[in-house]
């Protein structure tokens, strides 16, 4: 998942109010809904784990005193999880643990105004995969190689995409700001117990002349969406899906993207080169962009016109969808919904079209350069690497990015989105994954908002002007 700050890097951004959670204690009101913890929700993850007092002797490190780190993130469901995690840290290490947890909305702004006025509040800091670029040219965050090298933390034992999107600057270099802390891409879940009913599938049969299931292609995906627009279940008109169409921050890109990956889009021909003539603008990505507006103007709820995260789940939660596209962060919270959850969902990884192809989210976890507390951080970041604590994050509904976790036997049946997950993880791609990425991704919401949902012009008008957009940002840099 990504927030963007109106303006890249920009001290003069106000602060907004945050929400401070300390001593492990999570007691804030979100949009999103709280992460629900118990056996229930997650089948119980069985790995070869050590003992407490093994893993302790594994991750703690002596230390002259104790500290109170504060570790700042989005205010979101895996943040809660990760209060629980963190527990076990604070009983092995003797250190305390505050947690200042930011709305998505505010958090890129508050974040990056913090980390650019050198400010300590923060000495951890989970930040968005795309800041990996700023952070390590301007200086804040620490550079992990000779910790890590010291520690025997390998980022071979994390999944490859992770490490490239989290950690790594110049991307794809052995030259890492953070540890992979929450691997995550845009995937859909929908109503199981509407696709199981006789009735429905019957009529879908009817109309097009196949079995209701899940879609196998992104034109299928619309097909289903479409025969669920405005049909009436229960004495209760539904509609197709819910897809995002946010404006202001990242929302309508990062749906967009979810199209225009399977379809084959590149950002460059040539990777390096920031040659984006015929590749941004290529006659695949006019076709998915086209796909993606056909899909708003025909599929989605009434009034859907600056929609993402929340509104999604809400549309989901309240009856009002078949089917919604989000993050996988939050499957074990829908999951767990008493309402819609349980029997009554399932979930899918973003259907291939010309190739398998998802929207990266996620992020990773960095030491602030301007923390007092560096090398309790650390201690941190090796407790946190540790991989019986990796299996508990899994668990608690955190998503791991080690691969002894994801490559466990037992890890597809863990949970019933653990395999799409996975699925996932391996057809990934990101957004620009550059120190300037505000100023791209500002332009694409822009032109995708002003196609897609504003009716201004054609999909080839739109990625034309977006070449030329991000053509002027890499002039300015220095980089064209």
């Amino acid at each position: 998942m990504r927030c963007v700050p109106q303006k890249l890097l920009d001290v003069r951004c106000v602060p907004q109010i945050a929400l401070k959670v300390s001593k492990g204690r999570f007691g804030t009101k979100n949009k999103e809904p709280d992460f629900k913890l118990g056996g229930t929700q997650m089948k119980t993850f069985k790995l070869a784990t050590v003992s407490a007092l093994s893993i302790a002797a594994a991750t703690a490190a002596s230390t002259a005193q104790a500290e109170d780190l504060t570790l700042c993130w989005a205010a979101w469901d895996p943040a809660n999880a990760l209060v629980e995690l963190s527990k076990e840290f604070e009983s092995q290490s003797g250190h305390s643990m505050s947690f200042e947890f930011i709305p998505w909305p505010n958090f890129a702004d508050r974040m990056l105004n913090e980390l650019n006025s050198g400010g300590k509040l923060c000495d951890l800091l989970i930040g968005d995969s795309q800041w990996i670029g700023g952070g390590a040219e301007n200086g804040h965050y620490v550079k992990l190689n000779d910790f890590f090298d010291a520690e025997g933390i390998s980022m071979d034992d994390f999944a490859e995409a992770t490490v490239y999107a989290y950690s790594t600057w110049p991307k794809g270099t052995p030259n890492y700001y953070a540890l992979p802390a929450m691997g995550d891409a845009n995937g859909w879940f929908y109503r199981k117990d509407w696709f199981e009913r006789d009735d429905i599938k019957a009529a879908f049969k009817e109309a097009t002349g196949r079995d209701l299931a899940e879609p196998q292609s992104q034109k299928e995906l619309l097909e289903i969406a479409q025969f669920f627009q405005e049909r009436e279940i229960d004495g209760k008109t539904v509609y197709g899906a819910s897809i995002f169409t946010e404006r202001g921050s990242e929302g309508i890109t990062m749906g967009v993207t979810s199209a225009l990956y399977p379809w084959g889009f590149k950002y460059e021909n040539t990777p390096g080169s920031y040659d984006m003539e015929g590749a941004v603008n290529s006659p695949e990505a006019v076709e998915a962009l086209e796909f993606y507006k056909e899909f708003y103007e025909t599929a989605t709820p009434p009034g859907y016109t600056n929609s993402y995260m929340g509104e999604s789940l809400d549309a989901f939660k309240s009856g009002q969808v078949a089917m919604a596209m989000n993050w996988f962060a939050f499957f074990p919270g829908l999951y767990a919904d008493p309402n819609t959850g349980g029997d009554k969902i399932d979930f899918f990884v973003n259907p291939p079209q010309n190739q398998a192809g998802s929207t990266l989210g996620g992020q990773g976890i960095s030491v602030v350069a301007y923390s007092d507390k560096q090398d309790a951080a650390l201690e941190y970041i090796k407790w946190f690497a540790d991989p019986a604590v990796q299996a508990k994050w899994w668990s608690l509904g955190g998503y791991s990015a080690h691969n002894s976790v994801l490559n466990d036997p037992g890890f597809k049946d863990s949970a019933p989105f653990a395999g799409d997950f996975l699925e996932a993880m391996g057809s990934v791609q990101d957004f620009w994954q550059e120190p300037a990425y505000a100023e791209l991704l500002l332009a694409m919401q822009k032109r995708m908002h002003d196609y897609v949902v504003a009716d201004q012009g054609t999909a080839q008008e739109a990625l034309d002007k977006l070449v030329e957009d991000w053509t002027e940002v890499f002039e300015d840099e220095g980089k064209l």
